[in-house]
């Protein structure tokens, strides 16, 4: 008896900042959490606004095209995602993930407050000069300028991906997974945690934009920063209540590289007819050690010749090294993960149509009439704040009333197949696309109707069109983030391999920056296809968004999309699940 109450109040997977076993009682849980909820919150609230209204910033002050602008701004969202890749590593192996956290949250604070000085100081920006008069010749930045933009940007960039990283996973961290108790608390840390981004975002959209449109951008980014230090402070104030997952020196993405590694030097050897014959260690003498055991599935098999057993290594009393032959179990992980590299690149093209959303939508704002009440005018930058709205009310819906109505119907326990709910998401983005493209139809010829084609933005009146006519592709596009990204998180974690839980989200970092990296490549090759056919020098080219072909551009964006569905049917129906688990074919 005294055995059992000693594992109910310790987390036998956790040690406290002393590092004594944790005990339940006195650390972590909600408690704890709360605090990471807190810091989530803030990070939010100070960067959500830069990525929204940067562009305004980057072609407005420091005289940079629009295109331009809008590629310095997916450049720089795509290396966030993409950094929290090897961060996350490097939080799970070694370092730690709150120290991971203070690291990057200070990197975070540095960069915002250079960027904010920026904007303050006129020696350290441009002169002042109007980029949308034809006539005037604006100066760009110089190098020193530039550079310290550049420091700035990225240092941020740097530090958002430690906290994409690290966050959600030392938030988990403070439950323990084996009590039943605390794993459905666990489970209200991950819908409370969707709130709080949300809550952060929300706040930056309207409150930060506003301070930046009204009072300045160098206020605007000021109070950004203060919000990032509150949220270091506040999470690192929590030191004595976290339970901590130490590093354990080793990681699985390592022993995925060992399987290729493998692979390549056994590729001349052949493939034994019963799979029983490769590697595996003996599971009834590492019975007493938790060690996960997977079976053999006959799929991908040019990775078992990783598994291949050569004699000399058998008879030999020394363990076989790790990078000539591995366990099958391995090998089976290294399949797992190829296998779902597909499904994440299927994902690509809907955050390129989401970066579109985040510059191009923000530029059409500016020249539309933001009336909303007779004394309140919203901020273009703020639209994005209908999704979001919309997310908070819906996400509770679509678990309390959507899922189990669905669970009666196809018998599976979410409802839907997770490849079946990232499928609708990207019919919903296509369809976004489609809805941006007749919009500005639309607002071309309101333009052109009222002589406005060469009106500019801010200085002159606005084109008499509301801009809650883009409401509608950003309502959709909401509804598509609710169903492909949540999707997407569920699918890489439950079917991750048992050592990349913690890290399973880095496979949609990763997919989320690809896909605003190729916005950047697909925004310079449009152009540079178009230029000789149009008057303006290419479909997105000039600071004139009236004269430019958005409209292509976006009907382009909606076609690709819809190509893409079609390629996701194809691959998703051809997964094979780690588990038998879901029957249904997905994306049908």
């Amino acid at each position: 008896m005294e055995k059992l109450e000693v594992v109910d109040v310790v987390d036998e997977n956790k040690e406290d900042w002393k590092g004594r076993r944790a005990l339940k009682l006195e650390y972590g849980g909600m408690s704890a959490a709360v605090l990471v909820l807190v810091m989530i919150g803030f990070e939010n609230l100070g960067t959500f606004a830069l990525a929204v209204n940067s562009v305004p910033y980057f072609s407005g002050i420091m005289h940079y095209s629009i295109p331009d602008a809008a590629n310095m701004l997916t450049n720089y969202m795509g290396t966030g995602y993409i950094l929290a890749i090897p961060v996350a590593i490097l939080a799970d192996t070694w370092i730690g993930r709150y120290r991971t956290v203070l690291i990057s949250g200070v990197v975070e604070f540095l960069g915002l407050a250079l960027i904010t000085a920026q904007a303050h100081y006129s020696s350290l920006k441009p002169p002042s000069c109007n980029v949308y008069d034809i006539t005037a010749h604006c100066k760009t930045p110089n190098d020193g300028q530039e550079a310290l933009l550049y420091i700035g940007l990225y240092l941020l960039a740097f530090g958002s991906a430690g906290a994409k990283a690290s966050l959600p996973s030392h938030g988990a961290d403070q439950f323990d997974e084996t009590d039943p108790e605390e794993a459905s608390k666990m489970s209200t840390f991950f819908n409370t945690l969707l709130l709080a981004v949300c809550m952060g975002g929300a706040v930056s959209l309207t409150f930060i934009v506003w301070i930046q449109i009204n009072k300045g951008w160098d206020w605007g980014f000021g109070i950004g920063t203060i919000a990032i230090l509150l949220g270091i402070i506040i999470f690192a104030a929590g030191l004595p209540l976290y339970r901590f997952r130490v590093g354990q020196g080793t990681n699985d993405f390592v022993e995925i590289i060992q399987v290729y590694v493998a692979a390549t030097l056994n590729r001349n050897l052949l493939l034994p007819e019963d799979p029983a014959e490769l590697y595996e260690i003996n599971q009834d003498k590492e019975a007493a050690v938790e060690i996960e055991f997977l079976p053999h599935r006959d799929f991908l098999r040019f990775l078992d010749r990783a598994a291949i057993q050569v004699k000399h290594d058998v008879e030999s009393e020394k363990p076989p090294s790790p990078w000539k032959l591995c366990r099958v179990t391995q090998v089976e992980n290294a399949k797992i993960v190829l296998s779902m590299i597909p499904i994440f690149c299927c994902t690509i093209i809907m955050t390129l149509c989401l970066a579109q959303l985040q510059t191009f939508s923000i530029q059409q704002g500016y020249t539309m009439d933001n009336t909303f009440t007779k004394h309140f005018h919203i901020p273009p930058a703020s639209l994005p704040i209908i999704p979001i709205c919309f997310l908070i009310i819906t996400v509770p819906i679509y678990d309390r009333i959507f899922v189990p109505v669905m669970r009666k119907v196809t018998g599976i326990p979410t409802g839907v197949t997770h490849l079946q709910r990232i499928g609708v998401g990207l019919v919903l983005s296509c369809i976004s696309m489609a809805v941006a493209s007749i919009v500005e139809v639309k607002r071309k010829r309101v333009a052109r109707d009222n002589n406005m084609l060469d009106a500019v933005p801010i200085l002159m009146p606005p084109l008499p069109i509301s801009t809650f006519w883009l409401s509608f592709q950003y309502f959709i596009f909401g509804i598509a983030d609710m169903f492909t990204y949540v999707g997407l998180l569920q699918f890489f974690y439950s079917e991750a391999p048992k050592g990349l839980k913690s890290t399973s989200t880095c496979f949609l970092w990763s997919s989320m920056a690809l896909g605003y990296f190729a916005s950047t490549i697909v925004v310079k090759s449009v152009n540079g296809a178009t230029k000789h056919i149009t008057r303006s020098g290419g479909w997105l080219a000039g600071n004139n968004i009236n004269r430019n072909h958005l409209n292509l551009f976006y009907l382009f964006l909606s076609i690709v999309s819809l190509l893409n569905f079609f390629i996701y049917l194809v691959v998703s129906t051809r997964y094979k699940y780690r588990s038998q688990g879901p029957s249904v074919p997905a994306a049908n």
